[in-house]
Formats: structure tokens, C-alpha cells, sequence
């Protein structure tokens, strides 16, 4: 079996798709890549057998149909080095033997047989549909992923689950410490569904859609989802489980509200958190009269730091305190100049929002507050 195709373009797509492969795989058939050439068309598939990727290259040349698999590691570090020019693969289809010729040289690799590799699933009968924007999926993903948990415990929390209903679609994910809820009102769905993306497969979304445009389907059942964009398609094995009701922690009347200019904030927090306690740090906010003073200290070690912020603030003074890497993060995956920061007392969640939303989009933070010994 024969066929040509471009050097550039057949790395491109490898990369892409071989973040699903594991460091460590219980079949030695998941450290390689799926190649199946059929029609002038070579698809490339890669899985972890939980997630699997698909992509699909026009080819040259061809003259035969056939399927291998060839060696992660090996073809993506050979691949690397070369310039843009055209690839010349020969498969020997009885023994697996793989020629890659090339303008001065040739590669000589063994391939394997594709029958062991793990098929991708398929959804059920009732499966949901439901379209997105590629933009509009992936900042969600983007506002969302931070948040979410490593709790063996309460696996849920372990992904961003998308709240789908017939007006709009809200991604959530949540640690117990924080909490992110980004509502899109340009996509919605035609009933009322939901779904928990795990980390992994969140994260693979992430790094595909800067590239692409246009919509994303995306169709699911209880345990699988199939996210089909211009170029690629990746299945997946969702977590299983209810979700708690995030709205219920949301505080519906903090009553003080703080605005400040975020990076300002951010810069301050990033000085003063220096000499807060390494084990908590905890940073203590205290607001009063137009004024933000943000302070940390270490008893430990004797050290501690103080900044003075201006604000709009005009209630009764109060000090809250967070922990000041959970409240950088938060103020860093919001992208609007100024913020404000809704607070009711020392004891109850900070809530966190852009003064000005993104069209079309309700982005909300929340921030669980620490015990001040003060």
C-alpha cells in the first residue's frame, strides 16, 4: 500500500490529536496512532480507551485501502525535524513494514496490526444534539476549567457540566472552595438536558478550538458524548452522576459592593500573597471609604505586606479574608477592565463579576471566604 502526503500538514494533524495518548497505557496498541487510508482519504485516530480523536487528511497518491498502526513517539519526533515537502509512505501489508521516503532520506519503522485497536462507542438511541459556536465553547471551557475539582471522592466535580435548556446553555464546574457559572445565551437546546465533561477531554477541546470556526455539534446520552468539529472528532466517556444544585450556593443579596480595577487588584494580591502563611495563604481584604487594603502576614517567619487600593466603595467597613491563590485565578479567567466584588459578611461566600458582561454571556465567580484569627 502507497500513498503521499504532505509533511506539514500530516504533523499538524498528529500533534493535535496525540495529547488523548497516556503517558502509561494498559494496551501497548494505545501508545500508537490508527491510520486508515480509504478513497484518497487518510483518517488518523488515536485513544486512551475512555478518549478517542479522530482526523482526517487528504492524501495525494494512493493506491490501495488499507489500515495499520504506526508508533507514536517515533513518527511525531522523525516528523518534527522535517521541512514542508511531500512523504512518500510504503506499507508492507503482511508484515507491517513502514518505508517513509522523503527528498535526501528514508525512515524505516515497524508498524503493527490495527485489528487490537478499541473501537470508539456509539450513543444510544436517546442521544441529544445540540449545536454551538466554536468561539462560544471555547471560552466557557476556557472561564470554566480552572475551577474544576481532583476529589476521588466526589468524581462530578471532577468536570464542567454544561446545564442545557431551551433558552440558553450555562457551564459550571466547581472545587467546594470556588465556583464559576458561565451562561451563553447565543446557544440553547431543544429540551432540557445536561451533561459532566471530565478534565481531560475539556482540556483537548480547549487546545482544538483556537483553530477552528464554525459550529461544534455536539451529541450525548448517559455515558458517552461525540463532539464533531471542521476537522476533528473526539468521543468520550462523560462522569456519571447528578451534579449538585449550584444555584443554591449562589447568595442572592450581598448587599456590599466593591468595584475595582482587576488588574490592579491582581498585581496587589500577587505582591502581598509573598508573605502570607505558605500553608493557608490567606490574604485579608478590608474595605472601607473608597479603599482597599489588602494584607498578609506569615507569624512564622515574622514577615508581612500591606497595599492600599482605591475602590468604589461606600457602605460600612468590613474585612473579609480568601485564599489568595483561588482569588488570583478567579480574577485571571475574567477578562473585563474592572470587577465587582459582592459581599455580605466575613462568614459568606465573595461573588465575584465583570462590571460589564460580554455580549450574550453571564459570567458569575464565587469565592468561599477563610477564618480571619483577627
Amino acid at each position: 500500500m502507497k500513498f503521499i502526503v504532505s509533511s506539514t500538514a500530516l504533523f499538524s494533524h498528529l500533534q493535535a490529536v496525540s495529547r488523548v495518548i497516556n503517558s502509561k497505557n494498559s494496551l501497548p496498541i494505545l501508545d500508537c496512532f490508527l491510520f486508515r487510508l480509504e478513497d484518497g482519504t487518510l483518517s488518523i485516530t488515536v485513544s486512551d480507551s475512555e478518549t478517542t480523536m479522530d482526523t482526517t487528511i487528504e492524501v495525494t497518491e494512493s493506491d490501495a485501502n488499507g489500515l495499520f498502526a504506526v508508533p507514536a513517539k517515533t513518527i511525531l519526533d522523525a516528523l518534527k525535524e522535517l521541512p514542508e515537502q511531500p512523504l512518500s509512505f510504503n506499507v508492507n501489508a503482511d508484515t507491517y513494514e513502514i518505508e517513509v521516503r522523503y527528498m535526501n532520506g528514508k525512515y524505516s519503522l515497524m508498524g503493527q496490526n490495527a485489528d487490537e485497536y478499541p473501537r470508539s462507542a456509539v450513543l444510544g438511541e436517546n442521544g441529544v444534539k445540540v449545536e454551538m459556536d466554536a468561539q462560544v465553547l471555547l471560552d466557557g471551557i476556557n472561564r470554566t476549567l480552572f475551577a474544576t475539582a481532583d476529589d476521588e471522592l466526589r468524581p462530578v466535580m471532577n468536570g464542567v457540566y454544561f446545564d442545557i435548556t431551551t433558552e440558553d446553555i450555562t457551564m459550571v464546574a466547581s472545587d467546594g472552595h470556588k465556583l464559576v457559572r458561565c451562561k451563553t445565551l447565543t446557544s440553547k437546546g431543544q429540551e432540557r438536558a445536561a451533561f459532566i465533561l471530565p478534565k481531560k477531554p475539556a482540556t483537548l477541546m480547549k487546545n482544538l478550538l483556537p483553530k477552528e470556526a464554525g459550529n461544534v455539534m455536539i451529541e450525548f446520552d448517559e455515558r458517552n458524548a461525540i463532539f464533531t468539529l471542521e476537522n476533528y472528532r473526539m468521543v468520550c466517556r462523560l462522569i456519571e452522576g447528578r451534579y449538585p444544585n449550584y444555584n443554591s450556593v449562589i447568595p442572592q443579596n450581598n448587599p456590599r459592593r466593591v468595584t475595582v480595577d482587576r488588574m490592579m487588584l491582581m498585581g496587589a494580591l500577587r505582591r502581598v500573597s509573598i508573605f502570607s502563611s505558605q500553608s493557608s495563604s490567606l490574604i485579608k481584604l478590608r474595605v472601607q471609604d473608597n479603599q482597599i487594603i489588602v494584607s498578609a502576614q506569615d507569624i512564622d517567619f515574622s514577615t508581612s505586606a500591606e497595599e492600599q487600593l482605591t475602590c468604589q466603595y461606600t457602605d460600612e467597613a468590613m474585612s473579609i479574608g480568601f485564599k489568595s491563590t483561588f482569588l488570583i485565578d478567579i480574577l485571571n479567567n475574567i477578562s473585563a477592565d474592572e470587577v465587582v466584588v459582592e459581599l455580605a459578611d466575613s462568614s459568606r461566600a465573595g461573588v465575584i463579576v465583570p462590571v460589564e458582561q460580554t455580549e450574550n454571556e453571564d459570567l458569575l465567580m464565587l469565592l468561599m471566604p477563610m477564618m480571619l484569627n483577627d
